[in-house]
C-alpha cells in the first residue's frame, strides 16, 4: 500500500485571488472552482494518472475566516526557468509579492517573498540556460 501526494492546501481570506497569484507564479491553470475553494494545477489529476506515478501537486485555496497569524512551518520554493533569479523577483513583486525578513540574514542566496496574504516563499537560483555572448574582435 501506498499514497500519492496530490494536493498542496492554502487556507486564506480571498481563494480566487490567491489561485490567480499563484497562476502567474508557475503557469498553472484553474482545474476546479466552487464556492469557497479554487484549484489550480500544471495537468489534469485522474485516478490513472495518479495511480501511475507521482506528479506535481495541485495547490487547493480554501476561504477561513481566521487570518494569518505566525510564520508559516511549510512554504513553496520556487526556481525561474526563464530569466535570472532578480528579473523573477521583480515580476514577482509586480504581481503582488513581497519581499520579506524572517531572520534569513544578508549572507543568503535566496530571496525570501510573501505573496498577497502573506504566506512565506522563497525564490531559489535560476534554472535558466545561460545567455552566451559573441566575443569581439
Amino acid at each position: 500500500m501506498t499514497s500519492r501526494f496530490t494536493e498542496l492546501v492554502f487556507d486564506c481570506h480571498d481563494p480566487q485571488r490567491l489561485a490567480a497569484f499563484w497562476c502567474e507564479v508557475l503557469d498553472f491553470t484553474v482545474l476546479d472552482r466552487s464556492e469557497g475553494k479554487v484549484e489550480i494545477g500544471s495537468w489534469e489529476p485522474t485516478v490513472e494518472a495518479v495511480r501511475a506515478g507521482q506528479m506535481t501537486p495541485t495547490l487547493v485555496f480554501i476561504k477561513v475566516p481566521e487570518g494569518k497569524t505566525v510564520k508559516n512551518r511549510l512554504h513553496l520554493d520556487v526556481s525561474p526557468i526563464d530569466a535570472g533569479t532578480d528579473e523573477e523577483v521583480a515580476r514577482l513583486l509586480g504581481l503582488g509579492a513581497t519581499t520579506v525578513d524572517v531572520g534569513q540574514g544578508p549572507a543568503r542566496n535566496w530571496t525570501v517573498m510573501a505573496d498577497p496574504e502573506g504566506n512565506e516563499f522563497d525564490v531559489l537560483r535560476s534554472l535558466a540556460p545561460p545567455t552566451r555572448t559573441t566575443p569581439t574582435a
